[in-house]
């Protein structure tokens, strides 16, 4: 008995502690109809769409923003400040790593694929059809001064 309370003890103040983390402003849920896409933002090629699912990519704490890219679309390298966790929804991406772009060496990853990238990895991606991903993240939280070339509102070109 004495083992299960003390274990119980840590479990109940395991979830204690864990709730401030999860905790979120809003809850919400969206069916793929009532997602609002818009003109992709200028800091990456023109062409691409983007739907804000969460939070807020300019500021601190959790974000979700899907980009909708037409067929032959291509972002190139550059590089994130904090982790990124994408998941393929529908479509096909070819994803690289490294300072230069070169087709031949990405890698395909068909709709229900993920990908993480650790901060300051470069990587650059093809669309090989129209292509929606989801992307998860943490708001970059900079300083107003910063001077960082941005793509998604928290990205820098190399």
């Amino acid at each position: 008995k004495l083992a299960l309370s003390a274990y119980s003890i840590i479990v109940v103040s395991g979830l204690f502690c864990l709730a401030p983390a999860v905790a979120m402003d809003d809850h919400k849920v969206l069916t793929p109809n009532e997602v609002q896409w818009s003109p992709g933002p200028a800091s990456i090629p023109k062409g691409a769409q983007s739907a804000a699912i969460y939070g807020d990519a300019s500021k601190e704490g959790l974000f979700a923003l899907r980009l909708k890219m037409p067929k032959g679309y291509h972002i190139p390298p550059h590089t994130h400040p904090k982790p990124e966790v994408v998941t393929i929804l529908s479509g096909t991406l070819r994803l690289g790593e490294g300072a230069s772009a070169d087709q031949s060496k990405t890698k395909v990853l068909p709709a229900g694929s993920f990908f993480a990238m650790s901060p300051g990895m470069q990587h650059y991606i093809y669309a090989d059809e129209e292509t929606v991903l989801q992307l998860n993240s943490n708001g970059r939280g900079d300083s107003p001064t910063s001077t960082r070339k941005t793509i998604l509102g928290r990205c820098s070109k190399p």
